[in-house]
């Protein structure tokens, strides 16, 4: 029974990075149409089409670590779904492109709520041996729904005639929906419930469900780990500078890979190295497969390789892979060529810093600033995020674009960010596998 609870309670919390990966892919497959169709500038198209769901995803997850203290792990999880169930039908309504945005905006507040919440729950809810792995079924089911987007997106393209993109941003609806019904039927954080809500005997009764051996040890542990940081110290109070530092590298490097660039302009890159419009949409998909069979793998390893490792490996994969894209690019190798090292960069990421990030950020801050140590990692990464996504069209597409010929440059930009990603994990990167949070506590805080 307990095993099934957990078994449930993890895959239920991970469909909201499914919910995450479509979001934010989706987008990709209606790029061109509504580009078309609208006709807004490539400042316009930048900063409000392609990147307001960023932007609110910037503010979701700055702002997230406060209900998932306040209300708790649960509800605000659950509220989540929402957002993602009225992004979807609402963007497929719109009818102009601030209405669209503003719908868009909505989803991405969703996404950067989900990135703090449903971490820190699998973390908390988590064995230490299998924590890596649980976690990691949240990165498993982002890059699950990336994929299902991509294939959606290949099925629906020229359904309904110019409503296709309609179909493809309102098909996160349905999931979205089912996805609050899910949550309802998970139990509370039992680390929330002792941190912020007192409620020992709750937490003690999800610790028996979760199939936790010694519940008074477990109980103490946490217990003594909020005696040890002290509640009422900040996050920023000096004390957690190490993690901090770690959160924000990790995350500054995660999106200086350029892999959110690569997964929101996929079908546009594959397109300027020679394939038709179906046919980058149909490599598209290549693209998510390769994703999800290595993060499948990485999800696999992260427990028995650890963190550091896979950092390690996947450093390197990125900058063999990004420099030959670039190579590909300036040389004119053909799509073929072009899509084998995208692929090398989609299998890098997978198993290295796609499996990482949200494990490693989950479990690295103290239970008394865990909730606002996430919102400052995932923060980090969004606004990098963000600022990329809004930047890209104006590169790549308008008239005087510095890379509009030739985008060779932008991957060497972003391999030259891999190399220093590959010294940070050497030299700097703490391992965490197999410790409690309660263990780590006591060495990243001193």
């Amino acid at each position: 029974m307990s095993d099934n609870k957990l078994s449930f309670s993890a895959a239920t919390v991970a469909l909201a990075g499914f919910l995450f990966g479509f979001d934010t892919v989706v987008i990709s497959g209606a790029n061109l149409p509504i580009k078309e169709l609208w006709n807004t500038s490539p400042w316009f198209h930048g900063m409000f089409i392609m990147s307001m769901a960023l932007w609110g995803t910037v503010l979701g997850s700055l702002t997230g670590g406060i209900p998932t203290d306040y209300f708790g792990r649960k509800k605000t999880l659950f509220w989540i779904g929402v957002l993602y169930a009225v992004s979807a039908f609402g963007s497929a309504l719109a009818t102009d492109p601030y209405v669209f945005s503003f719908f868009r905006f909505i989803g991405g507040v969703g996404v950067g709520a989900s990135s703090v919440t449903a971490p820190i729950y699998l973390s908390e809810i988590s064995p230490s041996d299998k924590r890596g792995s649980l976690v990691a079924r949240y990165q498993f089911m982002i890059v699950f729904g990336i994929f299902i987007a991509f294939f959606s997106n290949y099925l629906l393209k020229g359904v309904g005639g110019n409503i296709d993109w309609r179909l493809m941003l309102g098909a996160e609806g349905i999931p979205a929906l089912i996805y609050c019904v899910m949550i309802l039927k998970v139990p509370n954080s039992p680390r929330w419930l002792i941190l912020q809500k007192g409620d020992e005997q709750s937490a003690r009764n999800v610790l028996a469900l979760l199939g936790v051996d010694n519940i008074e040890k477990a109980v103490s542990e946490i217990k003594s780990s909020m005696n040890r940081t002290m509640k009422s110290v900040g996050l920023f109070s000096g004390r957690f500078n190490f993690p901090i530092t770690l959160a924000f590298l990790l995350a500054f490097f995660n999106q200086l890979s350029g892999i959110n660039f690569v997964l929101y302009y996929a079908p546009e890159i594959l397109e300027r190295a020679g394939l038709a419009s179906q046919e980058s949409l149909g490599s598209s998909i290549s693209i998510g497969f390769v994703n999800l069979v290595f993060t499948m793998l990485g999800m696999f390893l992260i427990d028995r390789m650890g963190r550091k490792t896979l950092l390690v490996y996947g450093s390197v994969g990125y900058i063999v892979s990004l420099f030959m894209v670039a190579y590909a690019f300036y040389y004119g190798s053909g799509s073929v060529f072009l899509l084998t090292f995208i692929l090398l960069f989609i299998a890098s990421h997978a198993v290295g810093q796609g499996a990482v990030i949200w494990v490693f950020i989950s479990e690295i801050f103290p239970n008394s600033v865990r909730a606002a140590g996430q919102s400052f990692g995932t923060g980090t990464h969004w606004v990098f995020a963000a600022l990329i996504t809004l930047v890209t069209p104006v590169f790549l597409d308008a008239d005087d674009g510095i890379f509009k010929e030739n985008p060779w440059p932008i991957f060497v930009f972003f391999g030259a960010f891999m190399i220093l990603q590959l010294l940070f994990a050497l030299f700097y990167m703490p391992e965490t596998k197999g410790k409690s949070l309660e263990e780590l506590e006591s060495e990243l805080i001193k």
